[in-house]
């Protein structure tokens, strides 16, 4: 273990912790590295992402002509692990992205080292807050009682539906300062990566407890909406695009750019061609000459 912290400090390496995996956030910004999957005889892509921590829309938008459904077997796809950190005033505690639907959480500000979870967040017209809260309750075995706006929906649904395989909250849930809002697990797997919630976020059942035993009472968590986020990494610009619905991308593609004295940097064709792709996947967008 002590020779795998040393090589988090000094090299940067990601190392697997069951299905999720350790990254060391040094100066950089940008984490982990693109890899590739054949696909298997019978497996689907909604199959194939949670075995590599992915939400749906992750590996949907990594390889966009590709059939979700039914992928041809053999066929290589992308696997997109490699991400820029959302721009957030300090690295601490949970930091929320909303438009690339995952979590990101920070093991301390000492150390350095963070996790990343997919998720699956608000649906239209019901959209995840964004903001700064606080973790006020965690629980174990939740039981759900059902909101009034999903009564009116479903009224064949009980007020209270206890712990167990109907329960949409999954064994574990994390209440935010923000009351009607919870970070929870979810007995629909297959909706990690999708807007398919009421306000809260989902995490895949094994990715719920992982972080709900290192997540502490009254942590910070930060939730916001950043379809394009840019960095720097060896020298090199890059660029992350989600596709969220909005449609000022360019301009915010140029105020993240500007807002770190990077515009003089890239190649606007290269910039432009990712602002195009949305591949949720970040980008070298730079000028042939290297960053200085």
């Amino acid at each position: 273990m002590t020779t795998l912290l040393i090589l988090f400090y000094f090299f940067g390496l990601a190392v697997s912790s069951a299905s999720a995996e350790h990254y060391y956030a040094a100066d950089s910004n940008v984490i982990g590295r693109v890899e590739q999957y054949t696909v298997k005889k019978g497996e689907s892509l909604i199959e194939i992402a949670p075995k590599f921590d992915l939400g749906y829309n992750e590996i949907s938008e990594a390889n966009p002509d590709v059939d979700p459904f039914i992928p041809p077997t053999g066929l290589p796809v992308r696997l997109p692990m490699m991400w820029i950190i959302p721009d957030v005033p300090a690295r601490e505690g949970i930091v929320i992205n909303i438009s690339e639907m995952r979590l990101y959480y920070f093991l301390g500000k000492r150390t350095k080292l963070m996790m990343t979870f997919p998720i699956g967040v608000g649906d239209e017209g019901k959209e995840t807050p964004v903001g700064v809260f606080r973790i006020v309750q965690k629980i174990v075995d939740p039981y759900w009682h059902v909101p009034k706006s999903i009564k009116m929906e479903r009224p064949d649904l009980p007020s209270i539906v206890p712990p167990g395989p109907e329960n949409p909250l999954g064994s574990h849930a994390m209440r935010l300062s923000l009351q009607s809002v919870l970070i929870h697990g979810t007995n629909k797997p297959w909706s990690v990566g999708r807007r398919a919630t009421h306000g809260c976020l989902r995490l895949y059942p094994e990715d719920i407890r992982r972080l709900f035993r290192m997540v502490r009472k009254g942590e910070k968590v930060t939730i916001v909406r950043q379809p394009i986020k840019v960095g720097v990494s060896q020298n090199r610009v890059f660029m992350e695009v989600h596709d969220d619905g909005n449609s000022h991308y360019l301009l915010e593609a140029v105020d993240a750019l500007g807002s770190k004295k990077l515009l003089g940097k890239v190649d606007g064709k290269k910039m432009l061609r990712a602002l195009t792709e949305k591949s949720g996947i970040p980008v070298d967008i730079t000028m042939d000459r290297p960053v200085e």
